[in-house]
């Protein structure tokens, strides 16, 4: 008997599947826990349609992050820090100070999770961060570490 997964089903299959199985288990066991529904015209078509929704969901979200991507590696972020008598910073610059300074700057809300940075930002001058704001798009943050007047 084809049947539809609602769910996980250890052995069977993954969630949204359409699988074979026994008459007994399908009627026993998957329909009364709620694990699966049976396969007719109706629910493989409600399938199809979340399916499809689901596809056109992911595609938006990609150009969206495209569309964030270069806007990001347009800016150049510059954080100002207190340094002391022999130049050297005092801590690090975190991927939270660049998160909070790419807001106030020039608007753009990320997560300061996205910011990777390759190692801790201690000295001045200009670096690069990494902003992975999907899984197949990552762009390159400018961060313009300054002295400040203090």
């Amino acid at each position: 008997m084809k049947v539809i997964l609602l769910e996980d089903v250890k052995g069977v299959g993954k969630k949204d599947e359409c699988v074979n199985a026994s008459e007994g288990y399908a009627k026993n066991f998957l329909f009364p826990k709620k694990l699966a529904v049976e396969a007719n015209a109706g629910n493989v078509k409600r399938l199809d349609n979340k399916k499809k929704a689901e596809a056109e969901q992911a595609r938006e979200l990609l150009e969206n992050a495209k569309e964030l991507a270069k806007k990001v590696e347009e800016v150049t972020v510059n954080i100002s820090v207190k340094i002391g008598s022999n130049g050297k910073l005092f801590g690090a610059v975190t991927n939270k100070e660049i998160a909070a300074a790419l807001l106030s700057q020039s608007g753009l809300d990320i997560d300061k999770k996205k910011i990777v940075l390759s190692e801790p930002i201690k000295e001045l001058g200009e670096k690069e961060a990494s902003v992975k704001l999907h899984p197949q798009v990552t762009a390159k943050l400018k961060v313009k570490v300054e002295a400040s007047g203090e």
